[in-house]
Order: C-alpha cells, then structure tokens, then sequence
C-alpha cells in the first residue's frame, strides 16, 4: 500500500477551516484620524511573512448591526493572512462599536464615511503595505463606489451591493477609472437579485457579476461564506486560484464565550512500522 506523504513523513496532519477557524497571523488593535479629526478603531491582521496583497474592509449598515466584526469579515481576517499573505485591515465606521472598540463621530448615512475609508488608504500607506483592494458588504458597497477614487486602490470586490445611495453618476466614475470590479450577488438577495446586478452594473465595462448559489444576503452558513470568499480570492489572486478548506498549520478556534481564540491540538501521522529512517 503506498503511504500518503504526510503519513510517511510524520507531517501534520489538516484540519478542515471550519467557521469558527482562525490562521496564524500578527493582529494588532489599530487607531487612526480622519481629515475631520474622528478617531477610528480597527484591527490589522499581517501575514507572517512579507504581505503580497492587502485588503481593506467595509462592513454592512450600522443601523442594523453591521461592523468591523460582521461574520464573513472577521473570517476573512483570520484566513486570508495565512492562506493567501494578506495584509487585512478592517475597522468601524464612525460612530460604530464592536468588541474592539468604538470609532469615534457619529453614522452619517455613507456621507463623510467617505472620509473614513480616506484615512483607513492613508493608514495603509504609512504602513508601507501593497496597493490595496476594497472589500465592502453591503453598505460598505455603496460607500466604496460613492467616495474610492484614490489612485492607490487596486479594485474592489462588492458582497451584496444594494445600489442604495449610489447613483448612475457614482457607478460612472467607477468606470472611468478602469479599476476591475466584482460583484459577488446571492441567488436570493432582498435588494438586488442577480439578474438586476447585471443591468445596474453594465454601465461599468468589465463588471464581473458572480452569483452566489442558494445564498441571500447575510451569506450565512460556511457554505454561503467560501462563495463569498471565493469571489475575492479569484478578483484579487487570479481566475485559477481556489480558496483552501484545509490547513496543516498551526490552527485556533474562536470561542464567543471566552472572546478569545482557543488552540487546536495538531494530529500527526505516525510513521509506519515498515518505514526506512
């Protein structure tokens, strides 16, 4: 019988990424300023190498709850440092709390929240960090295509976009700046079904509207979750590049009751008996 690789070797053997998985990363509580002054709370999550790519996230309404910890965020924070090494930053909108802290300021309906994606590009600059890509989930979507004109920005990836406060004019300017967009649509979204993504966005040459099977908008479930994220692996790495299920590393487990990642034991393969050392 021939031994698998891991087994003969005595590797680690891979845990499935499960929902509540968090990769090896160096995470740091981040505070920075807009133009008017308003302290923003975040958290930069660094790869443990060298970052090759780095994302900025925008959360959902804050009206209804959304922030910088909105589920499928905060799994792309815990697994895109290590899987893909990425740099992921994501932080409240002013106004907004979460379990990190509270932005200070007040919601203004994606007007000068403009001003806090301005300063969070501004923070990923002085860091030194690639050119990064926009990442928003549904009100983080309409701010990105309102206020993301800055140079820097590689493209966006929208979860969920509503079209809510964007006008014409707005998805106009996205398109003249010739910077590639994603769409990433559920099948059963409750603002904006994929075949109208398709029409809104013709506007924007190149749009790509990727449909998410059986999902709606929260993208709940690990299922609706890799949809998701694959949609951002493909815009930001390439068309041919697949989001890993598995890992071999090091892994922690995030307990909502403890508010803390818990370790996982690695399991190794044991050597077979008949193996020549």
């Amino acid at each position: 019988m021939t031994v698998p690789q891991s087994a003969s070797s005595g590797r680690p053997l891979a845990h499935e990424i499960v929902a509540n998985a968090v990769l090896p990363a160096q995470r740091e509580l981040v505070r920075f300023l807009t133009s008017d002054s308003v302290s923003i709370v975040g958290e930069l999550a660094l790869p443990l190498r060298p970052p090759r790519h780095t994302i900025i996230c925008l959360h959902p309404n804050p009206v209804q709850g959304g922030s910088m910890d909105s589920h499928v965020l905060r799994k792309l924070a815990w697994r895109f440092p290590a899987l893909f090494d990425t740099a992921v930053l994501r932080f409240n909108f002013r106004g907004v709390s979460s379990r990190l802290g509270t932005s200070g300021g007040e919601t203004d309906g994606g007007n000068r929240e403009g001003l806090d994606l301005a300063a969070a590009l501004a923070f990923v600059d002085q860091r030194g960090l690639p050119e990064p890509w926009l990442v928003g989930w549904s009100f983080g979507t309409d701010v990105i295509l309102r206020h993301a004109s800055d140079k820097r920005i590689r493209g966006a990836v929208l979860l969920s976009p509503p079209l809510r406060w964007t006008t014409t004019d707005d998805l106009d300017r996205w398109a003249a700046s010739g910077k590639p967009l994603t769409c990433a649509v559920p099948e059963f979204d409750a603002f904006l079904l994929p075949e109208q993504a398709r029409e809104r966005f013709a506007r924007i040459p190149g749009a790509q509207i990727v449909e998410g099977p059986g999902s709606k908008h929260l993208w709940v479930g690990e299922a609706s979750v890799r949809q998701a994220l694959q949609a951002i692996v493909h815009a930001m790495v390439g068309p041919d590049a697949e989001l890993p299920h598995n890992w071999s590393g090091p892994m922690e487990r995030w307990n909502d009751i403890k508010g803390a990642a818990v370790p996982v034991a690695l399991q190794h393969a044991a050597l077979p008996a008949s193996t020549n050392l």
